[in-house]
Order: structure tokens, then C-alpha cells, then sequence
């Protein structure tokens, strides 16, 4: 099921980049894409949000802006590249928000430089350079310089939302004003440049634009939540795939040998950085896990007790965040010598949270808000509310992420 969810997404993404490119093509400005991409998210959020009662105003103004900053504005140039480029090669270039990351990593990131990663970057960057081949020959160039600084850009939007996971702004309050952002910005650039009419097959393919992104927002969102974080992050590389085969159906554009070639360094270095961030996170939780849990020990030794030897050492709580239970407990007695040794309480407590990764991922369209994580049963709208914390990643495509933990 995780693995229909994940294809579901990418067929959903792949068909709305078609749609921005059939609506360009209908005689639709890019404003008018803009704005029809955000209202249907902008409306679900809104409604869910005030039938469950919760509040829409963000903990911070000023990481919301500059994160809406760079992430509108690399959506209005990834759309202005599919616009205008084989869509294959736009939605590429838009995966390439993680390679950027990877490039920041080994600049500025110590102890994070490794082999794997140099590979990555390495792989991406001929891949790009495979991919854009072609828009150079053609005298698409300016497009391809778009749809490469949407990548940038994306990465830029990414950092800013580990920031926004590190105040404890809930997944969907983002996506909710951004979403509104969006809607704001493509609202006035339609006045601006004045309403154009269009045909039936325009107005269709914009609303192809909004509704598919937002299916395949949910559907990443499911996927994400049901398992395995590495088969699914995999899977959503299969949007490139489905792009492909449409530009070849609607459009007859039949990328080269070398353009696949470069789609498929591309993927291969998402997915060479996807598996060396989920590998280190695992080891960094892990080694957070133990220390949490000497910390707890050692707080719960009764060495403030009046009488240390008849203490018998204290049973670590089973959540590193809770209050010591060891002065609220009764002391519990040694066992006499030859008698069989007395089993110690069991502090009760709720079990620590799953670790969960958010992943809000630049596509072809905007932002889409996923959860990548261990376990992480619950979709957008139902548990997503949860305290992030720690490590932007640079994977693929989707798969740069911010460390969370679901909300107890």
C-alpha cells in the first residue's frame, strides 16, 4: 500500500506539471497558473483547520517570510521552465533542490563532508549538465537557468523550514501560509496584468493544477507516514519517469540517450544522499537514545537518600523527558542473602515518541508538505501538528527533511 500511495503521488505531480504546460500552451499567464496552484489548498487547510478549532497564527513572522521568500519565488520559476522546456527536463531540474544542499554540506558542513556525498554531488552535476544539453541547443537557455535557480531556491526554502521545525511550527500551519502566499502573489500579478480570457481546455488544465498538486500532496503525505522511509523516498524519483512518458505521449518529445542518462544520475544521486542521511540520523538518534538514557539513570540514583545502602538503584523512566519518579517512589528493599533477588517496579510512563522525518519537498509544483519517518501513522490532517527539531538533509528531490517527533 505504501509503495501505491508513493506512485500515486508522482503520477498526481507529473499530471500537474502537464497541466502548467497545457495551460501555458491554452493562452494562460503564469500568474493565472500561480493562483489556481494555491486555492485548493488554501481552502481544505482552511476548512479543517477551523472544523478541528485550531489557531493559524504562526509562532514566527520573520522565518515564515523569508521561507515564503525563496520558496514562491522558486515556484514561479520552476512553473516559467515547464512553461517552456520539455517536461522531463523542467521537472528534472526541479529535483535538483537537494543537490544544492549537498554542495552547501560539503562547503560549510565539517564534519559531514564524506565520500558519499562528494559522489553525489558529483553524479548530479554531470546529470544536470546531461539534462540542460539539450534547452542549450535549442536556445532554451534562459529557461534552464529558471528552472536550475528554482532548484537553488528550493534548497534556500528547505533551510528555512528546519528553521521553522526547530520553533515547533506545525507542518500544516506552513503549508497553510504559504499556500496563501502563493494565492496572494498570483492574485496580483492577474491584476496586474489584467484577466485573460480563456477557453474550456484552459480553465480545465488550471484546475488540473490544483487539484493534482494537492492529491499528490496527500498522497506523499500517506506514503511517507506508512513505512519505510527509504523504499518511499526511492519511489518518488518514479515522478521523473512519469513526466517522461507524458511529454512523449502529449508532446512527442523523446529525450535522447543522453538526456536519460542525465535523468538518471540525477536520481541516482538523490538517492545515494537520501540513503547517507537516513543512515546518519539513525546512528545520531541512536547515540541520543543512550545518552538520554544514562542522563536518566543517574538522576534517578538515590544518592540524596538518608540511608544509600538500603537504595536499591532506580529503574530509568522509559521517556528521557520526564520528571524523575525516583523521590516519588518508595525505596525498594534489597533481598536478604540466598533468597532470589526482588524485582524492582516499573516506572509508568508514555513511550517516547517515533521518531518522525517532515518532509517538505519543492517538486515541479510548490511545496509539498510529506512525513518521512519510522512508523509515523497519520496523514496530513490527522496528527501532523508535531515538535520538530534537528537536521536538514540533502537527498532527492523530496528527501530533504527536518528531524521531528509527533506531539504525544
Amino acid at each position: 500500500m505504501q509503495s501505491l500511495w508513493m506512485l500515486l503521488a508522482s503520477a498526481m505531480f507529473a499530471g500537474m506539471g502537464a497541466c502548467v504546460k497545457v495551460a501555458a500552451d491554452a493562452g494562460a499567464s503564469l500568474p493565472h497558473v500561480i493562483l489556481f496552484r494555491g486555492i485548493p489548498s488554501v481552502l481544505l487547510i482552511l476548512f479543517w483547520t477551523a472544523s478541528t478549532r485550531r489557531s493559524l497564527v504562526p509562532s514566527s513572522w520573520r522565518l515564515h517570510l523569508w521561507r515564503n521568500v525563496a520558496g514562491i519565488t522558486s515556484m514561479w520559476m520552476g512553473f516559467f521552465a515547464i512553461s517552456h522546456l520539455p517536461l522531463s527536463t523542467a521537472i528534472s531540474l526541479n529535483y535538483t533542490a537537494p543537490l544544492f544542499i549537498a554542495g552547501w554540506m560539503l562547503v560549510w558542513g565539517g564534519s559531514q563532508r564524506d565520500p558519499v556525498r562528494i559522489l553525489a554531488v558529483t553524479l548530479g552535476f554531470f546529470g544536470v549538465l546531461a539534462v540542460l544539453r539539450p534547452s542549450v541547443e535549442r536556445d532554451n537557455f534562459l529557461a534552464a537557468l529558471t528552472g536550475l535557480g528554482a532548484g537553488a531556491l528550493g534548497a534556500m526554502a528547505m533551510m528555512q523550514i528546519r528553521e521553522l521545525g526547530r520553533v515547533g511550527e506545525p507542518i500544516w500551519r506552513t503549508v497553510f501560509i504559504f499556500s496563501c502566499c502563493v494565492c496572494i502573489t498570483g492574485a496580483s500579478g492577474v491584476a496586474i496584468e489584467g484577466w485573460q480570457p480563456l477557453s474550456l481546455f484552459g480553465w480545465l488544465a488550471l484546475v488540473g493544477v490544483g487539484v493534482l498538486g494537492l492529491v499528490g500532496q496527500l498522497a506523499m503525505t500517506r506514503a511517507f507516514g506508512l513505512g519505510s522511509a527509504l523504499l518511499t523516498a526511492a519511489l518518488q524519483y518514479t515522478t521523473i519517469i512519469f513526466a517522461a512518458v507524458l511529454g512523449i505521449i502529449f508532446w512527442g518529445t523523446y529525450p535522447d540517450i543522453i538526456a536519460w542518462a542525465g535523468m538518471a544520475l540525477i536520481i541516482a544521486s538523490g538517492l545515494l544522499s537520501i540513503w547517507r542521511t537516513y543512515s546518519e540520523d539513525r546512528i545520531i538518534r541512536s547515540e541520543t537514545i543512550v545518552q538520554s538514557r544514562g542522563k536518566t539513570q543517574q538522576r534517578l540514583k538515590p544518592g540524596h537518600e538518608a540511608n544509600k545502602e538500603q537504595a536499591a538503584p532506580a529503574q530509568p523512566v522509559s521517556d528521557p523527558m520526564q520528571e524523575p519518579l525516583a523521590s516519588r517512589e518508595p525505596p525498594v528493599p534489597q533481598p536478604e542473602a540466598g533468597s532470589q533477588k526482588a524485582e524492582l517496579p516499573t516506572v509508568a510512563g508514555p513511550a517516547p515518541a517515533s521518531p518522525t522525518w517532515i518532509d517538505v519537498h519543492h517538486t515541479d509544483d510548490a511545496v509539498s508538505a510529506s512525513v518521512v519517518g519510522t512508523q509515523a501513522e497519520h496523514s496530513f490532517f490527522d496528527g501532523v501538528e508535531g515538535k520538530q527539531s534537528k537536521h536538514v538533509t540533502a537527498s532527492g528531490g523530496q528527501a530533504s527533511g527536518l528531524a521531528a517527533e509527533k506531539s504525544p
